[in-house]
């Protein structure tokens, strides 16, 4: 449904990966995409985050259509980027029912369900062994 405040149309979506959560809101506009009130280009450094976090928008052809603005918090910036690409993904999702065969054959509207393995007692870490010694 699209959420109208002061009579605009919003479109909105969450989106996770790892540890990271992304708030998507999807306004008709240029193209602009905001992140926690920074530009893209500010906010990423990599070009291949940025280049992951219009790949909805690109395949749905609605790259200058929208303005993303988006609040993310958590992890590191590839999974905020792929937290990002999931929010937008269920907001275009959201915005128009047509788009979700595209979006769901590219594997955007999948969660990524990788975590980070639990620390067990006796092991450094997750899986890591203290150095063993005979004797």
């Amino acid at each position: 449904m699209p959420k109208a405040s002061s009579e605009k149309i919003m479109f909105y979506g969450t989106g996770r990966r790892k540890s990271s959560i992304a708030r998507v809101r999807l306004v008709p506009g240029t193209g602009k995409i905001t992140i926690n009130s920074k530009d893209i280009d500010e906010y990423l450094g990599l070009e291949t985050l940025k280049v992951i976090v219009r790949q909805p928008l690109v395949t749905t052809d609605t790259l200058n259509k929208y303005d993303v603005l988006c609040t993310v918090k958590g992890g590191g910036f590839t999974g905020q980027a792929g937290a990002i690409r999931h929010g937008i993904a269920r907001a275009l999702n959201e915005a128009n029912k047509e788009y979700r065969p595209v979006l769901k054959s590219k594997g955007f509207l999948t969660r990524d369900p990788r975590m980070k393995e639990r620390k067990k007692y006796g092991l450094k870490k997750s899986r890591k062994a203290p150095q063993f010694s005979k004797r």
